[in-house]
């Protein structure tokens, strides 16, 4: 049989022809002589024989011999297996020189074939398949196949024998499959995971580049082993089904991006500027436009154009009211010989100024000093009017000195007006005056 060791002893047929001469007869190794009959009898070695076959051997006995193979579960039949036909019996004197044979008697013997052959028609011994005929002993669930003289028993393609009985084989187990595996009798089928395609050989898998194949994202599309993921252009941000992209609201994230005003705008933003101002080259930055300066104004020929922050102001001549007589462009004076100007201020200083809106506090904004200091003489500095409000107070800074300071933020557009004034005391000549200086301020619009 096909895989299998055997070891088979056969006895080899010695004949002997009887002599002249010699009246005792003799039979050749594996035979016995039996006295009643005179015939030479197969021994049984498997029975005589103590441990004939060791290990996981099994003793078969032949005709003339034994054959150990081993134990499974396969049926042997050998050429061996049966003897021949009726034992050979006679006269076998111990061997002797050949004599003529025209001396002795002819012995015919009927032609017969061993076990597993049979006669054809031209007295030729072939191969009995026994699988053809049904004759063999294989298991329902195995498989015949004959061989010569005998045939064996297997089984198919995705099962192995097991006690006589053919079990499939779980090739899942084995790992056949690159991922997954479903195990089916007698075979198995790979299947891949999302992501993978079945490669040829029914087993491996291979990444499926979902971006040349289905391009499922809607902007860009980013392939990965055996997935893909989505991206977004800048400005835009992914959206909770991880394909389809919107556009990011970068004005909501904070309010510093822009000076003035952020605007959004599909995958991306702009800042602008109010009127009067021009977005600088930071592209957030607003910067005030001198409309005087560039003559930008509508300003007539009698007044003087005055720049503020994101504007501009049309300031007409000074008028003085009575009793004051105008000495300058900005200054107003009443005349000491005039009776009238007895209790007001000497003179009067305009000034012009402007600050942004919402200024931090506190702030000096403005300084005022007296110009000439007599001797014995001091100085007091007040706010006379305009600060209704409590936002402004006078802090001395000097003998002769004083700041301005807002205490409080002051949101625009708004134009305010003090008269700051400077008390003169001089206690050697027992005199008492005071000077003002009308300050006109604009409060722009932005804090910019």
């Amino acid at each position: 049989m096909p895989g299998l060791k055997r070891i088979l002893t056969v006895a080899i047929l010695a004949l002997w022809l009887p002599h002249p001469g010699n009246a005792q007869q003799q039979c050749t190794n594996g035979f016995d002589l039996d006295r009643q009959t005179g015939r030479c009898l197969d021994i049984d070695e498997c029975r005589t024989i103590p441990e004939a076959c060791r290990g996981d051997m099994m003793c078969v006995n032949q005709n003339g011999g034994y054959l150990c193979i081993p134990r499974t579960n396969s049926v042997y039949r050998g050429p061996y297996s049966n003897p021949y036909s009726t034992p050979y019996s006679g006269p076998y004197p111990a061997a002797a020189p050949p004599v003529p044979a025209s001396n002795y008697p002819t012995i015919s013997r009927p032609l017969v074939c061993r076990f597993g052959y049979q006669m054809d028609e031209g007295n030729q011994c072939v191969d009995v398949d026994e699988c053809a005929t049904d004759s063999h002993q294989c298991n329902p669930t195995q498989i015949c196949i004959n061989t010569e003289g005998g045939y064996t028993c297997s089984c198919t393609d995705g099962y192995w024998l097991l006690e006589g009985q053919c079990l499939d084989i779980d090739e899942c187990r084995y790992g056949y499959c690159q991922q997954l595996c479903a195990n089916v009798p007698g075979s198995y089928s790979c299947t891949c995971n999302p992501g993978f395609t079945l490669n040829d050989d029914g087993r491996s898998c291979q990444d499926v580049n979902e971006c040349e194949t289905e391009n499922p994202c809607v902007q860009t599309c980013v392939n990965t082993y055996g997935s893909f993921i989505c991206r977004c252009d800048p400005g835009y941000e992914l959206e909770e089904d991880g394909i389809h992209c919107s556009d990011m609201d970068e004005c909501s994230f904070s309010e510093f991006l822009c000076q003035h005003e952020c605007v959004n705008q599909p995958g991306s933003y702009f800042c602008s500027c109010p009127p009067g101002y021009v977005l600088l080259d930071d592209n957030r930055s607003c910067q005030d436009i001198n409309e005087c300066e560039h003559r930008n104004h509508t300003c007539t020929p009698l007044q003087s154009c005055y720049n503020l922050q994101g504007g501009f102001k049309c300031i007409d001549p000074i008028r003085c009211e009575e009793p004051y007589l105008l000495i300058g462009d900005n200054r107003c004076m009443c005349p000491a010989e005039n009776t009238g100007c007895r209790d007001q201020p000497f003179t009067i200083l305009f000034r012009d100024m402007d600050v942004v809106s919402g200024r931090s506090v506190p702030a000096d904004i403005f300084q005022m000093q007296a110009t000439t200091r007599y001797p014995g003489a001091y100085y007091i500095f007040q706010i006379k009017s305009g600060n209704e409000g409590r936002e402004f107070y006078m802090r001395q800074t000097g003998p002769i000195s004083a700041t301005l300071v807002m205490t409080r933020p002051i949101k625009g557009p708004r134009d305010i007006q003090l008269d700051l004034e400077m008390i003169t005391v001089n206690t050697v000549i027992n005199f008492r005056g005071s000077s003002v200086i009308r300050l006109r301020i604009y409060v722009s619009q932005f804090p910019f």
